[in-house]
């Protein structure tokens, strides 16, 4: 009997029930401290260069996927001997914990709910919790499409990337993944001190999701369809402005999302104090709205349905080799 199957569907289902329990340890809070004492550690041991940071993320690269794989994998193989039922139970719930679908709706829900209560403040504090720009310039507009961006970028990179990963190689693979996507967010950006460090980190990520963001952004078109979103618009922006941001992947399903959705998405944003002019995606043919969060939290969940489909048939071509 396949297991692994068997948990990529439990962890969909917890994930959709239980979401991500504040209360609750969660694994990606130890793959950060191990990326931060890495970083330290690293820091201190390679030239303060931009050739001896480069190679201090190189090592940190390798040093926290492998033990962000090895260490479920190991779980695993002990829970294996004990019993396939533990194994199966122990999968479930690490599948869980690498999934973020209910999380990311919550998350950015309550956005859209202070948004409609006129909160604006609360809404900054809010979206500042799922975004990595600055938000204290953003007004009522802003707030809303930063969310509405959030949902639509992290559709991949929380959604159907981790199945993609769960289903090729079970937990330990999901785990190198957000690996790979902590670090990604730690790490890279193109300001000191990370520039240098985190430009490892930032490539590597760029390669691991440009196969799942433009998986991710076909699946978001084919659930727009079944959702009665535009999908012809949806269509013609996609193929017009996927390749509208400085990452080769993010704007895939940004550009899906937003011409199913009649928005115009990105543009400038500030991070760090700083402002970054960036190309707009979408078209304006109308204001963005708070309810648009609540329409692209529909879209996501769409998505993540489609990719359960599509994991699980990659997890049953991976048993037959």
């Amino acid at each position: 009997m396949e297991l692994t199957l068997y948990a990529l569907a439990a962890g969909f289902v917890i994930d959709l029930l239980v979401g991500d329990p504040h209360s609750l340890p969660h694994p990606v809070v130890a793959i950060g401290k191990l990326i931060s004492l890495s970083e330290k550690t690293l820091r201190w041991l390679f030239p303060a260069t931009p050739q001896g940071e480069r190679w201090a993320g190189g090592v940190l690269w390798l040093v926290v996927t492998s033990v962000s794989a090895a260490a479920p994998a190991g779980v695993l193989w002990i829970c294996q001997s004990v019993s396939p039922w533990l194994r199966l139970v122990v999968e479930s719930l690490m599948c869980w914990q690498i999934l973020a679908v209910k999380s990311l709706r919550t998350e950015s829900m309550k956005v859209c709910t202070a948004l409609e209560s006129g909160d604006v403040e609360g809404a900054r504090f809010a979206v500042s919790m799922i975004v990595g720009r600055d938000t204290a310039r953003l007004d009522p507009a802003g707030i809303a499409r930063a969310a509405v961006e959030t949902v639509a970028e992290n559709t991949s990179d929380g959604v159907v990337a981790p199945l993609l990963f769960l289903a090729l190689g079970g937990a330990p693979l999901g785990f190198f993944y957000k690996a790979v996507n902590t670090m990604d967010s730690m790490l890279g950006y193109i300001e000191p001190p990370y520039r240098d460090i985190g430009l490892i980190p930032a490539k590597m990520d760029d390669v691991m999701n440009f196969i799942p963001a433009r998986v991710s952004a076909f699946l978001m078109l084919a659930a727009g369809w079944i959702l009665g979103f535009d999908l012809p618009e949806g269509w013609r922006i996609f193929r017009r402005d996927r390749y509208q941001h400085a990452s080769p992947n993010s704007a895939q399903t940004e550009a899906a999302c937003a011409g199913l959705m009649g928005l115009r998405l990105a543009g400038d944003a500030w991070y760090h104090g700083a402002l970054h002019q960036k190309p707009f995606i979408g078209d304006p043919r109308r204001e963005i709205a708070p309810d648009d969060i609540r329409r692209a939290c529909r879209l996501m969940y769409g998505t993540a349905f489609l990719s359960l489909l599509l994991s699980s048939g990659v997890r049953l071509l991976v048993n037959l080799f």
